[in-house]
């Protein structure tokens, strides 16, 4: 099969200039498909078949590296560029000037509140941050040293039991208070499953502190009365949380999408990109960036490394992305919070290994050739572990920022009249026709 741009030789239009001309080879049919947004709609081949009983053209594209799955007006990334935008506000402004629940406001609602609408938005939030004492009870059931990551998985899917009226998800009310519901108690399961990992106590939620504060206060509060988190790493992680609020179609969205296309409740959308972010190849490609570095050692075997890693010997972790072909915008903002936070904690002997380690990498031809730049991972783990988080914290961390972006992609999936129960098709490669033989004849 050939295809081609409709369009004659001397530049007229033979057909409309906005199709996709496309013959058959064959059947010697040529066939007209329309482009919209530089996209053509994969069922628009199932025209084209070799007689009426085909079942048409398909189109495959194993982990959809080139297939739109829908149209969002969430997140905006232009990997050339390194441009990313949530609701058409660039990330570098929303993470000087806004906190995260502005932010998680501006997903979900489309629009930046107003000052009434932010204090009515995080009044909401704050005063449902608690859960049931039966959630408590369901964490505690857990072997001492579960993943923190699976203790999150759980209890998000057990909180659509606690609220059976959360399967009503066409009514705007019922679907609004779990919302507040989502974003207010993810932090309170995060940090119970923190301090279970570490055998302490729970603690519960403290309604003065903000939403960064307060889920530090959970993590690590012991005797004193009243827990008063640092400003500096207050603000480090609420800058984390935006960073990783949303990003468009990735693994952890998409499952959001398949899972809530089913139409269940949105406890159990979110658990879904829960399980995704638990992969390491999701959530925890921070902590790999971590091993490397503690291989490396010392800031004097970065060149050697590098070599090892021009040669194919060695593996260059928290460099390059999927979608970036330019520095990761959201590495730029976090080598700043970075900063903030070693100025509370002290600084971790890994950052010379990795600004020297960047500083290497930008200037060598071999990885700018490649746009291998550094992405978000290769700060955050190093932040994580100041705030004095283990690994196996990280993808929890992750999970939070991530929480308000899974709504606003569910959100819009549910509203959106194209959108159907998530079904992809399949090339068979197996047998056909093979006949049954007894078990004693096998």
């Amino acid at each position: 099969m050939s295809t081609e741009t409709a369009g004659s030789a001397d530049g007229g239009v033979a057909q409309s200039s906005n199709t996709l001309s496309v013959t058959d080879n064959r059947t010697g049919r040529s066939y007209e498909i329309p482009i919209e947004d530089e996209t053509i709609r994969s069922i628009d081949l199932r025209q084209i078949r070799v007689n009426d009983d085909d079942f048409g053209l398909m189109t495959y594209d194993p982990a959809f590296m080139n297939t739109a799955s829908c149209r969002s007006a969430v997140t905006y990334i232009d990997g050339d560029k390194g441009i990313l935008e949530y609701r058409g506000y660039p990330i570098e402004q929303l993470a000087e000037k806004s906190s995260y629940l502005e932010v998680a406001y501006l997903l979900i609602h489309g629009e930046l509140p107003t000052e009434a609408q932010l204090k009515e938005w995080t009044f909401q939030i704050t005063t449902h941050t608690f859960v049931h004492e039966n959630v408590k009870e369901f964490m505690q059931g857990f072997r001492y040293d579960a993943h923190p990551m699976g203790m999150l998985l759980a209890g998000v899917g057990a909180l659509s039991t606690f609220y059976p009226e959360a399967q009503q998800i066409k009514d705007p009310e019922l679907r609004y208070i779990q919302i507040i519901r989502l974003l207010a108690k993810m932090p309170t399961l995060a940090a119970f499953a923190y301090r279970h990992n570490r055998g302490m106590p729970y603690v519960y939620p403290d309604n003065d502190l903000s939403y960064a504060g307060n889920f530090l206060g959970m993590l690590f509060k012991i005797a004193e009365l009243k827990y008063q988190p640092d400003p500096r790493l207050e603000h480090a992680l609420d800058v984390l949380f935006i960073l990783h609020a949303d990003h468009e179609q990735n693994c952890s969205t998409s499952a959001v999408r398949g899972v809530g296309s089913s139409q269940v409740d949105p406890y159990s959308s979110m658990a879904a990109g829960v399980a995704a972010l638990y992969g390491p190849l999701h959530g925890g490609a921070n902590e790999a960036v971590l091993r490397m570095l503690r291989r490396i050692e010392t800031k004097d075997n970065v060149p050697a490394f590098v070599e090892g890693v021009k040669a194919g010997n060695e593996r260059l972790m928290g460099f390059g992305h999927r979608v970036y072909k330019n520095y990761d915008p959201r590495a730029k903002i976090i080598r700043t919070a970075a900063n903030e936070v070693f100025e509370v904690t002290g600084t971790n002997p890994l950052l010379d290994i990795a600004l020297e380690l960047e500083r290497i990498a930008l200037e060598d031809d071999y990885f700018v050739s490649r746009k291998l730049y550094p992405n978000v991972d290769f700060y955050s783990g190093l932040i994580y572990e100041a705030l004095g988080m283990p690994a196996e914290m990280f993808p929890v961390l992750f999970a939070i920022g991530r929480t308000s972006g899974w709504i606003a992609q569910w959100l819009e999936m549910i509203e959106d009249p194209e959108q159907r129960i998530s079904r992809p098709r399949q090339i068979y490669t197996g047998g056909r026709g093979r006949e049954y033989v007894g078990i004693g004849q096998r």
